[in-house]
């Protein structure tokens, strides 16, 4: 969450730094989304073919390694290349996390854990614009001459939002596969390995093993890995994994979760990469006398780079009512994770869904409409 957000904050602060025009300010906050969109397939060909564990360990420790080299990039197109890597290789993480969770839980209560997570998830929301506002509003700035640029608080903040990525995966080195993958493959013994860990994990009883007489398998079952070498080898594999996807009994399912995995970036992240700046603008606007405006008067009015010469031109911080707007709303964001969390078994997925987006709809057009 730190890691594909914090770029929303940067993009405000910025500017002069970077040299962004509006338009390259929305480029460089989708550039993660569209790494997200371009190895999401890979990632998880590669989960379901060689576990969920070696995917998000090596995913996790890359974007982090990625997220440092973008904190050091001195143009545009430097660090948009950067933030397209980071969405690369997170989608390896943030696909993968929630199939290893729930293959840890049996199918009663894999909807509230993973839902558990989610909320856990979450809580970086409002840990970021605290986080920004510690590090970004501070007025410190040196120079690295071996790679000629000016080191400002921004730089910090990227690796800072990097380093939870790094912890989880050296604490994820201490976990097993997941049970249900290793099943599926075949892998029995380390399968039952893998629960009387977690007998032992769950109960503090290292003494007392786990009774198992037997492990029924599900009706799904993985695509076994294939150990045929060459570049022709893996695409038909992948070709293999995929094309059922667009095929009866899938085609509609499949149809229907690309809308809604569009909807949500959509309304979530595509919004929420301009907010901190918007609610910036906004702000300044009503500090400045200016009571009535709209979110479309806001981002066709503010292009720093063609300011005039006697006018303030960068954003080197935010207003501190902007931080405490940005806490506000995310507080509510978590808090919408916990009550769904809570409802989820009792409502239903579906009903959740319809609500949410229907809500989250209404609420994007009223923003354009208000003033």
């Amino acid at each position: 969450m730190l890691e594909m957000l914090s770029i929303s904050y940067v993009i405000a602060v910025a500017e002069c730094d970077l040299e962004l025009t509006s338009g390259q300010k929305g480029i460089l906050g989708a550039m993660a989304l569209a790494g997200t969109i371009a190895g999401s397939h890979l990632w998880g060909f590669l989960a379901d073919t060689l576990g969920r564990r070696k995917v998000i360990i090596p995913t996790l420790l890359m974007t982090n390694a990625v997220s440092f080299a973008s904190s050091m990039m001195t143009n545009f197109w430097m660090i948009t290349i950067c933030r397209f890597l980071t969405g690369f290789f997170i989608c390896g993480a943030s696909a993968s996390i929630y199939a290893y969770l729930g293959e840890f839980h049996n199918q009663r209560d894999r909807s509230r854990a993973i839902m558990a997570a989610s909320f856990v998830h979450s809580i970086g929301c409002p840990l970021l614009p605290g986080l920004a506002y510690i590090i970004i509003n501070q007025s410190w700035a040196f120079t690295i001459p071996i790679l000629d640029i000016v080191y400002r608080p921004w730089r910090l903040f990227l690796v800072i939002c990097g380093l939870p990525g790094f912890i989880s995966a050296i604490a994820l080195l201490k976990f097993p596969e997941s049970p249900k993958f290793d099943l599926n493959q075949g892998n029995v013994k380390r399968a039952m390995e893998t629960i009387q860990w977690m007998h032992r994990f769950n109960s503090g009883n290292a003494e007392s093993p786990l009774q198992i007489q037997l492990i029924l398998g599900e009706a799904e079952v993985q695509p076994s890995r294939d150990h045929s070498k060459g570049v022709n080898a893996v695409l038909e594999l992948i070709w293999n994994q995929t094309a059922p996807l667009f095929k009866r009994p899938y085609l509609h399912k499949t149809i229907l979760m690309c809308f809604l995995q569009f909807g949500t970036y959509i309304t979530a992240h595509g919004m929420f990469m301009f907010f901190p700046g918007l609610l910036d603008q906004l702000v300044k606007a009503q500090e400045a006398g200016i009571d009535r405006i709209t979110l479309c008067d806001i981002v066709y009015a503010h292009n720093p780079l063609e300011a005039s010469a006697d006018q303030p031109t960068c954003t080197q911080s935010l207003s501190l009512a902007t931080y405490g707007y940005s806490i506000t709303l995310d507080i509510i964001y978590v808090l919408g994770f916990l009550v769904i969390g809570l409802l989820v078994n009792a409502v239903g997925r579906l009903a959740i869904l319809v609500f949410v987006f229907t809500g989250c709809g209404a609420c994007g057009v009223l923003a354009v409409l208000v003033d």
